[in-house]
């Protein structure tokens, strides 16, 4: 059974950084495309950044452009994102998934309804 799980949320300052990890387990991950998505309380979920299976090409929202990136391991079937310069609206639940439906995405898609296996969620807090 494929299982995403993420870690690396917690409460943190305006301006500050975290680093959230997404593990795969159940298979490997490196055909697929990644995505973090965020959904803040009484709101829709919203794309933040996706990559592709290589990792050479990769997707950011507008509001992230510049501060967040994604990097993955795919020896260690893990993406990342990297968020820096927090601002307190960005305040929510961050979702890593994989659009398993195909293989090698030359381009990762910034849909959601794309990707078909999602993690549990972890909570970011940034205070103001």
């Amino acid at each position: 059974q494929v299982q995403l799980v993420e870690s690396g949320g917690g409460l943190v300052q305006a301006g500050g950084s975290l680093r959230l990890s997404c593990t795969a387990s159940g298979h490997t991950f490196s055909p697929y495309a990644m995505g973090w998505f965020r959904q803040a309380p009484g709101k829709e979920r919203t794309v933040v950044a996706t990559i592709n299976w290589s990792g050479r090409n990769t997707y950011y929202g507008d509001p992230v452009k510049g501060r967040f990136t994604i990097p993955r391991d795919n020896a260690k079937n893990t993406v990342y994102l990297q968020m820096n310069s927090l601002k307190p609206e960005e305040t929510a639940v961050y979702y890593c998934a994989e659009d398993s439906s195909r293989l090698y995405r030359v381009v990762s898609s910034m849909s959601m309804h794309e990707y078909d296996i999602w993690g549990q969620g972890t909570q970011v807090t940034v205070s103001s």
